[in-house]
């Protein structure tokens, strides 16, 4: 019970600031004003209308920090309207019943320690109405009126904090999916420059050919890069649907062998087979752009990590349980001097459509990566 009152009281205030005063604070004032004068200059069953009325208009401009200083001003109004019930004998004015605003402007906008102690607050206030005479439909009525506007502040409290963090995890997943992108992108043909470039280097004494060879490869693939980046920036600044924007199908996963062909030297890295069995008109546009950004990641990690392999193998089966993605390499896996997130992406990537993603050493050596995607996950 200590630990539930302590976690109460050390509670934060509302997730978004409150807003600053505005001109309709201004009007409400006025207004409260406005009605204490006419309802003490109409009543007539007032024992001491003026002083009702001053108390009234005393206390109104408490509307104007309700947001700010809730707790403060609740107690400034609710001790005032507490004393004119004591010596008026609960001949108050009705407009007094603008109080109930700051009711809900402690509960919509107050810390946790304000909540506890305005709720002490309301329950002396209770009791002083009592005590003043007050009949008990009276005092039911108006703790009824109480409870709404505590439940309103509370009830938009939480639902400002549940749309913070509605939007928090559309920033989360947007970023992740950024990262993803750019890092399936760029990062693969920046790999294909830096293996090409060592290429040309290692080769250069002996071919000096490689190295005209080498800027050949270097000019296609950072152009490759600047295309694809323009196309991320166009869908970024212009709000376009990522799928209008020029996509990855199937038949390019089948690049990758020719991709590697290109490095035309042993020194370039490993060969790269590709082989794909099944119906591909069967696979969905955005599956086919992901079983391709895959397969890609796969064959720059085992590019990149594979120590000695001379081969990898890409195969792609397709049935109608759904797409299987297999990419095998016979050389020594090696870890990155700094962890990276290719693993991180395809893990996501796979999980966003329904399947799985495992990596581990394949059981006649070497390193492979098995993708199974079930029609279940993205048939819709």
């Amino acid at each position: 019970m200590t630990g539930l009152l302590r976690s109460a009281w050390n509670a934060p205030g509302a997730v978004l600031p409150p807003p600053r005063r505005v001109w309709r604070d201004w009007v409400l004032v006025s207004l409260v004003v406005l009605i204490a004068l006419l309802e003490a200059i109409l009543r007539t069953d007032l024992s001491q209308p003026l002083l009702a009325a001053v108390i009234v208009i005393a206390s109104a401009p408490t509307l104007l920090w309700r947001r700010t200083r809730p707790l403060l001003m609740l107690a400034i109004a609710y001790s005032a309207m507490a004393v004119a019930a004591l010596l008026m004998d609960n001949s108050i004015l009705y407009t007094s019943v603008y109080v109930i605003l700051l009711a809900y402007a402690l509960f919509r906008w107050g810390k946790g320690r304000d909540l506890l102690l305005g709720s002490g607050i309301l329950l002396a206030n209770l009791v002083v109405y009592g005590l003043g005479g007050a009949l008990f439909v009276d005092i039911v009525g108006e703790a009824g009126l109480t409870v709404i506007m505590v439940t309103l502040g509370v009830a938009l409290r939480y639902r400002a904090r549940a749309r913070v963090r509605e939007i928090d995890r559309a920033k989360l997943l947007e970023r992740e999916m950024l990262a993803r992108d750019l890092h399936d992108t760029v990062a693969h043909h920046v790999s294909a420059i830096a293996i090409r470039a060592q290429a040309g280097l290692a080769t250069a004494a002996l071919k000096p050919e490689a190295a005209t060879d080498a800027l050949r490869v270097i000019e296609a693939e950072a152009s490759k890069t600047l295309a694809e980046m323009r196309s991320m920036v166009r869908v970024l600044r212009q709000g376009d649907a990522p799928e209008l924007a020029p996509g990855r199908t199937l038949a390019d996963i089948e690049q990758l062998a020719s991709t590697a062909l290109l490095a035309g030297t042993e020194a370039a890295g490993p060969r790269v087979d590709v082989r794909i069995t099944g119906d591909t008109e069967s696979i969905p546009p955005i599956v086919a752009a992901a079983l391709f950004r895959l397969a890609q990641e796969s064959v720059t990690n085992a590019r990149r990590h594979a120590r000695g392999a001379s081969i990898i193998d890409v195969v792609l089966e397709i049935d109608e349980s759904g797409v299987r993605l297999t990419v095998t390499n016979d050389g020594e896996a090696v870890p990155a001097a700094t962890p990276g997130y290719g693993i991180t992406g395809m893990m996501e990537r796979t999980s966003l459509l329904g399947g799985t993603c495992q990596s581990g050493r394949a059981p006649g050596g070497g390193w492979v990566v098995t993708i199974v995607l079930p029609r279940v996950g993205w048939t819709t």
